[in-house]
């Protein structure tokens, strides 16, 4: 399959682009295109067909969920059952942006691989200038996990995704590189109080401010044999080619670590804060300011896809305090990991 990539921006006519896009979509194929937080890969939800492209695509697991994405926040009273109070005044407060809310969703409206079977489904509004155009030229929902493939670091530009799915997906809507950096927040709306099921850029306290109590549990990991209410709560992801270890920002700890890493004839990459950029390290890129989370989500994935360019056998990553949007991180940290973190 040819992977066509077309640019989208202020200074082109856009009207070609958006018209091979929408009938791509039409007839059943799936498109990668940006949002705020990571690229999309997309397919019309209610497409059964369209959608196992999505999964196919991308090599992933057919009991992990897709986020369904509208071009206006009232399309959704047509997809599901109830809007709560309190998932409505989310919408108010925070739509179009990073924010996915679980509610139930109505019967037999969307393809059964998009809720993996469940009665619920994840729907958001992105807040992004080409999503939207896409979406509200389609008028149709889109069905759209990150686009890549599965288990890799998610992708921030289109270059990305040629790398991982090129020869895999028809077409690419180049927008630039996303500005969040990290997939959006989800929450679970069919329960009282909602609960947290993967941080993001909306974070905890921020849905406080608004509708109150909300439950973050300390860990969003469902066991194997469930199926999962959102993506990125049962499988390992984030993951680039060499193992990451996690560590804490201590500057003797890092020193001690790669030493013990070089002792034995490896290779080592360091992503921690411009702090530590005069370690020993074989590669090191930044994650900004370590009092700046905001810093640290926007370059992660892109840096963590730099270290498969390299021959590092161990990646180390410093870990954010868990405040704000550091709990989004922390947690897509430690799936990169795979839950290990460095010990000399």
């Amino acid at each position: 399959m040819e992977t066509k990539r077309l640019i989208v921006d202020n200074d082109v006519n856009n009207i070609s682009t958006y018209t091979q896009a929408v009938e791509k979509l039409l007839a059943g194929e799936v498109v990668a295109f940006p949002t705020e937080t990571v690229y999309g890969l997309g397919a019309i939800a209610t497409n059964e067909a369209a959608v196992a492209k999505i999964f196919e695509a991308k090599g992933r697991p057919a009991d992990n969920p897709l986020i369904v994405h509208v071009g206006e926040a009232q399309d959704i009273l047509e997809y599901v059952s109830e809007i709560p109070e309190k998932a409505d005044t989310c919408i108010q407060a925070f739509w179009p942006g990073p924010l996915t809310l679980i509610l139930t969703a109505k019967p037999n409206v969307f393809a059964t691989n998009v809720s993996a079977g469940l009665s619920t489904v994840g729907v958001r509004m992105p807040d992004h200038p080409v999503a939207l155009e896409l979406l509200r030229k389609l008028r149709q929902p889109i069905a759209a996990p990150s686009a890549n493939r599965s288990g890799k670091p998610s992708p921030t530009t289109a270059l990305h995704v040629e790398k991982d799915l090129t020869g895999r997906i028809p077409l690419i809507l180049d927008g630039g590189a996303t500005g969040i950096g990290l997939e959006s927040t989800v929450v679970d709306f069919t329960v009282e109080p909602p609960v947290i099921l993967r941080p993001g850029g909306i974070t905890a306290d921020m849905l406080r401010e608004v509708i109150g109590e909300v439950i973050e549990p300390a860990s969003t990991k469902v066991g194997d044999e469930t199926t999962p209410r959102a993506p990125g709560m049962k499988y390992a992801h984030y993951a680039p080619d060499a193992p990451v270890y996690l560590i804490q920002p201590n500057q003797e700890l890092i020193e001690q670590a790669i030493k013990t890493i070089h002792t034995s004839r490896k290779k080592v990459a360091l992503l921690a804060s411009d702090d530590f950029k005069t370690t020993d390290a074989d590669w090191f890129w930044s994650l900004g300011n370590q009092q700046n989370p905001q810093d640290f989500a926007h370059h992660l994935y892109a840096h963590l896809r730099a270290c498969d360019e390299t021959t590092a056998d161990i990646i180390l990553v410093t870990v954010p305090d868990k405040a704000g949007v550091g709990a989004a991180i922390f947690n897509r940290l430690e799936k990169a990991a795979d839950g290990n973190w460095w010990s000399s």
